[in-house]
């Protein structure tokens, strides 16, 4: 009996105990210092930024959707917004807008924009395009990346003002626990897309959509509506990663955010939501998140070769697609 129980616990709840076995197992290998509050600050800074953009993967898959264009959307944001963000005094060759100073909130708001835009763009293609999402986003990725390089000329944005950088670079609290700023705002958009999701209509309708899109049609759902939107609000979260990925590295290039859509898919994918659609929950994205952090980390702190960590990453979408099947399949 007690065995059947173990089974259904970790069953129903392998995302977490994957990642608590994680840890475990890391802090065997580094003696402890994977759980010092030094190690965690790291991990929180370094997937911050991946969590936007896996919360608005997440939700797309949830309605049996997918997005290609988020690595290069997020680069493009991020250029934009930090060309808003530099200096006045930098050399003109230098500048995207040269002798121009704008508002601490420009460059936060345009980066925003340009993921919402693209964000919309992905919607209508496969709301009322009718494009299947692979192709669809396939498509604006390889948009974003021309757009990109024509926006920058291929060039590096940087030298940015303090105020920006510092959106990302602050931390607060007292000297020996200094928490950063990152933390929070990931805090602040997991609750307001879980309220989204659990809470709403319109959330209920993604999942419904991602269950069986004719049902959803029948019992009167706007389906082209709701596809809309939800690639929409992934845009926005884009855009918002764009800003901070920015503020963060202090400059934008070509090779800013490549491969994230790789690990934001493999992060919701471990967090338990179904490429089958209608199935996810926001604090299995955020578990799936952190646990894909920590591989990462350990990878990195065994001095793991980095092109031997895709080889990785890639072996766990595949596994966790599996796993995933089989699950559903069973059930159905």
């Amino acid at each position: 009996m007690n065995k059947i129980k173990a089974k259904e616990f970790i069953s129903k709840y392998t995302t977490f105990v994957t990642f608590v076995v994680l840890v475990f197992i890391l802090s065997i290998l580094t003696q402890g210092r994977a759980l010092s509050w030094d190690s965690i600050k790291t991990l929180i800074i370094a997937e911050a930024v991946r969590a936007f953009a896996s919360l608005g993967v997440g939700m797309i898959i949830i309605t049996r959707g997918i997005d290609l264009s988020i690595g290069y959307v997020v680069c493009l944001t991020a250029s934009v917004a930090a060309s808003f963000a530099q200096e006045v005094d930098i050399p003109a060759l230098a500048a995207i807008f040269p002798g121009k100073d704008f508002p601490f909130i420009v460059p936060i708001a345009a980066g925003i924009a340009a993921g919402a835009v693209f964000g919309l763009f992905n919607g209508i293609l496969v709301a009322y395009g009718k494009l299947p999402p692979f192709i669809a986003t396939l498509g604006t990725m390889v948009i974003a990346r021309g757009v990109q390089l024509l926006y920058t000329k291929a060039a590096i944005v940087s030298s940015l003002k303090s105020s920006f950088k510092a959106i990302a670079q602050t931390s607060i609290g007292p000297p020996f626990l200094q928490f950063p700023l990152l933390g929070i705002y990931v805090a602040i958009i997991t609750f307001i897309i879980w309220v989204l999701l659990r809470h709403t209509r319109q959330g209920s309708n993604f999942y419904a959509i991602g269950g069986n899109t004719q049902a959803a049609r029948v019992s009167g759902i706007n389906v082209e509506r709701d596809l809309v939107c939800v690639y929409l609000y992934a845009g926005i979260l884009y855009g918002c990663a764009g800003v901070l990925l920015a503020s963060r590295l202090a400059l934008a290039n070509a090779l800013t955010a490549n491969g994230m859509e790789l690990d934001a898919i493999a992060a919701v994918t471990v967090g338990g939501v179904s490429q089958t659609g209608g199935v996810g929950t926001v604090s299995g994205m955020i578990i799936g998140i952190f646990t894909m952090g920590l591989i990462n980390y350990g990878m990195s702190f065994m001095a793991i070769d980095s092109y031997y960590q895709y080889l990785v990453k890639g072996g766990i979408i595949i596994v966790a697609v599996f796993f995933d099947m089989k699950k559903y399949a069973r059930r159905a």
